[in-house]
């Protein structure tokens, strides 16, 4: 194994089995959520339109940029299974969490995409309310719900692959 793959797959840095990279997004999904919450609080109760853009396409880039280190580390320097070997879950159990994780991991950034793309060919400059507000806000909403639903399946196998 060379020197990156044995830091990559041994430095983490929560007290956890976890990789330095599982470790972040399993941490950083919460800054992720929280930041979600206060956009949609922004926009909902403050009627701040252009901010909840802006933090919108920033959580995006950082999440797409996040995403892609995360599979490129688990695809080809760490060994996520071997790290979970040691989990009280049995192999089948973890991998079973994993699939559930991954049917609201896979669509949601995509539902997100859409979502950004349209709220940005479909709305004004400066971002106000238009026609399209309500289609846009049911279609924001399953996105926001997919991408809660990602964070708490992602803990819940992190936690069962590498802390139990």
């Amino acid at each position: 194994m060379n020197t990156i793959s044995l830091i990559a797959q041994n430095a983490g840095f929560l007290p956890t089995r976890g990789s330095i990279m599982i470790d972040f997004v399993a941490a950083a999904m919460f800054g992720i959520i929280l930041v979600l919450g206060v956009s949609i609080y922004l926009v909902r109760y403050r009627r701040m339109y252009q901010l909840h853009k802006w933090i919108q396409i920033v959580t995006g880039v950082v999440l797409l940029v996040a995403v892609t280190a995360f599979e490129v580390d688990v695809r080809f320097f760490t060994d996520w299974e071997a790290l979970a070997a040691p989990s009280s879950f049995s192999s089948a159990t973890v991998h079973g969490l994993l699939y559930f994780h991954l049917l609201f991991a896979i669509p949601t950034p995509l539902l997100w995409i859409y979502v950004i793309w349209h709220g940005l060919t479909k709305f004004p400059n400066p971002a106000e309310p238009s026609p399209y507000s309500q289609t846009h806000i049911f279609w924001a909403r399953l996105a926001a719900i997919g991408m809660l639903l990602t964070a708490v399946t992602g803990w819940v196998f992190y936690y069962a692959a590498f802390v139990a």
